[in-house]
C-alpha cells in the first residue's frame, strides 16, 4: 500500500505564496507589457524626443516643426530634437523611423503626398505608408495658388481653362516634381474640366518661379513662402487660391470657384506627425493633446501665419479619413496619367 507523503505546513504554504507571487506578477506584466514596451502615457516622456522629418533644413515644415518642438519641450521638460532626413522622394525619413519602436520617442513628419500618393508612385516598392506608420498628431495644411506671369493675358481661372480646352497639350505649368501636389493638382484641373496640358516638372522651386514669371511653363501651383519673393518683385500674380474659402494673408486672391473654375478644385497639403506601427492608443492621445495644445500657442500660430500655413486640430480618426480620401483621388489621377516614379 503506498502512503501519500505530505509536505510540512509550512513549506506548504511558503510554497503557495510564492505561486500566488509569481501568478500576481505574471498578471501585472500581462496588463502592463505594452504599456511598458510602448509607452506609458502617464510618464511620458521621461526621456528626450526625436521627430524625423523627410523636409530640408530651413524648408517651410522644418521651420514650424522646430517651433513646435522648442512649445513641446518646454511642456514636456524634455528635450525636442529635429532629424532632418530629405530625399528619396520620403523614403530616406520613412525607412529610418520605420526601425525605431513604437514607443512615442521617435516621430516622424511627412505631408498627405508621402501618406497618400507613394503607394500609386512607386507601385514596384509595394509600400503602404499607413501599413508602417500610426497617424498621431495634427500640424497644418498648405493652400495653394494658381500663379501666371504678371503680364499673362489670362485674368481669371475661367481665361485659363478656356485656353487649354482650345489648344489640348499646349499650355503648360509647372510644378517641383512628379508627383508634387503643384503636378497632381493639374492633372485635377485637367480632370474636372476636361482639359489636357502639359506637365513640366523642376528640380528647384526658384527656378520654377523664374521660369513661371517669364511666360515658359505659363502657369503653376504656388504656395505663399515659395513664391512671395518672386510676387513682391511684382514678376508673378495669382489667378486664385485652390481652396474653398480666401486666405487671410491675400484676402484680396478670389477663391477658384469665384474666378470662374471649379469649385471642387481644391489644392492642398497636409502634414502631421506619425509613429511607427503599433503605439499605444493612450500615448498617442496624450502626443495629440499636446501637440493641439501648443498650435494655440500664440507665438506658433504666428509662426506659422507667416507661411499661411493653417493649424490643424484633427483627431485621429479625421487625420485616417482625410488620408483616405487624397489616397483615392491620387489614385484616380496617378492611374489615369500613367505617373510612375519607379
Amino acid at each position: 500500500m503506498k502512503h501519500k507523503q505530505n509536505q510540512p505546513k509550512s513549506q506548504s504554504t511558503h510554497t503557495q505564496t510564492a505561486i500566488k507571487t509569481i501568478v500576481s506578477a505574471a498578471a501585472l506584466l500581462a496588463v502592463a507589457g505594452p504599456a511598458l514596451a510602448q509607452g506609458d502615457a502617464s510618464g511620458y516622456p521621461n526621456r528626450p524626443v526625436t521627430v524625423v522629418t523627410a523636409f530640408a533644413v530651413g524648408s517651410g515644415p522644418d521651420a514650424v516643426l522646430r517651433i513646435v518642438g522648442e512649445k513641446l519641450a518646454q511642456r514636456w521638460k524634455q528635450g525636442v530634437t529635429v532629424d532632418n532626413r530629405p530625399g528619396g522622394g520620403g523614403f530616406v525619413a520613412i525607412e529610418y523611423a520605420r526601425r525605431a519602436k513604437p514607443d512615442g520617442y521617435t516621430l516622424l513628419q511627412l505631408d498627405s503626398e508621402h501618406i497618400s500618393a507613394l503607394p500609386y508612385l512607386y507601385k514596384n516598392k509595394n509600400f503602404n505608408t499607413l501599413s508602417h506608420f500610426d497617424p498621431v498628431a495634427p500640424l497644418f495644411l498648405t493652400p495653394f495658388f494658381v500663379a501666371v506671369p504678371t503680364n499673362s493675358q489670362w485674368k481669371n481661372m475661367g481665361d485659363l481653362i478656356k485656353s487649354a480646352k482650345a489648344e489640348p497639350g499646349k499650355i503648360s505649368y509647372g510644378s517641383w516634381g512628379v508627383g508634387s501636389p503643384g503636378h497632381l493638382g493639374g492633372e485635377w484641373l485637367d480632370y474636372l474640366t476636361g482639359s489636357k496640358m502639359t506637365h513640366v516638372p523642376y528640380r528647384e522651386v526658384s527656378q520654377l518661379f523664374t521660369s513661371v514669371a517669364n511666360g515658359d511653363p505659363t502657369w503653376s501651383f504656388a504656395s505663399l513662402p515659395s513664391s512671395q519673393g518672386i510676387y513682391k518683385s511684382g514678376k508673378i500674380r495669382y489667378l486664385a487660391v485652390a481652396a474653398p474659402k480666401r486666405i487671410a494673408q491675400m484676402p484680396d486672391v478670389p477663391t477658384v470657384a469665384e474666378a470662374g473654375g471649379p469649385a471642387e478644385l481644391d489644392v492642398n497639403s497636409f502634414v502631421s506627425l506619425l509613429s511607427p506601427k503599433g503605439v499605444d492608443a493612450a500615448l498617442r492621445d496624450k502626443i495629440r493633446t499636446d501637440v493641439v495644445a501648443v498650435l494655440q500657442d500664440p507665438q506658433v500660430r504666428e509662426k506659422f501665419s507667416t507661411f499661411a500655413f493653417q493649424p490643424m486640430s484633427f483627431t485621429v480618426p479625421e487625420m485616417q479619413q482625410f488620408a483616405k480620401k487624397k489616397s483615392e483621388q491620387y489614385k484616380l489621377l496617378i492611374e489615369k496619367a500613367q505617373i510612375s516614379l519607379d
